[in-house]
């Protein structure tokens, strides 16, 4: 009786289209391919290079192809942790200091804003413009169902 090896962890498993190769690879290896063949074919004819360095220009060209197709690291293709890179060196600043969203610091800058908005009431209030309203602020409803005019 043959047997089969089955991993652990099926994440891992990756559905083959062609030749054994994922849709992803065939994808890479004829984009390669389209382009390398040509270049060999030109830098050997009109461009007048030898056989051997116009192969090695095909491999040079093809290879970007060949690793986007196959290198994977820790899940992650080739593209995806070439774009890391690109963003940690070049687009995002180098020192980034360490900053907290700082809760407490929010309610005391409301506390602040509710006892200016206090004084400025009873302001009026002594002023004899308005009779004396205190602000409240309603209480939140944190659910998620909207509540029509029925509701409220």
């Amino acid at each position: 009786m043959a047997y089969v090896p089955v991993p652990k962890d099926l994440t891992a498993v990756k559905t083959k289209v062609l030749f054994n190769l994922t849709k992803r690879q065939l994808v890479c290896f004829s984009g390669g391919a389209l382009v390398g063949v040509p270049l060999f074919f030109l830098l050997k004819g009109p461009a007048g290079f030898s056989a051997g360095a116009a192969s090695l220009c095909m491999v040079l060209v093809m290879l970007p192809f060949f690793l986007t197709a196959v290198y994977e690291k820790n899940g992650l293709p080739m593209e995806k942790i070439v774009r890391n890179i690109v963003r940690v060196l070049f687009l995002r600043p180098k020192q980034r200091p360490y900053q907290t969203n700082n809760f407490y610091a929010v309610l005391a800058r409301q506390s602040k804003l509710d006892k200016e908005v206090r004084r400025i009431v009873g302001k009026k209030a002594k002023t004899g413009r308005r009779a004396a309203v205190v602000p409240r602020r309603e209480a939140s409803d944190r659910s998620r169902r909207r509540k029509g005019a029925a509701d409220r």
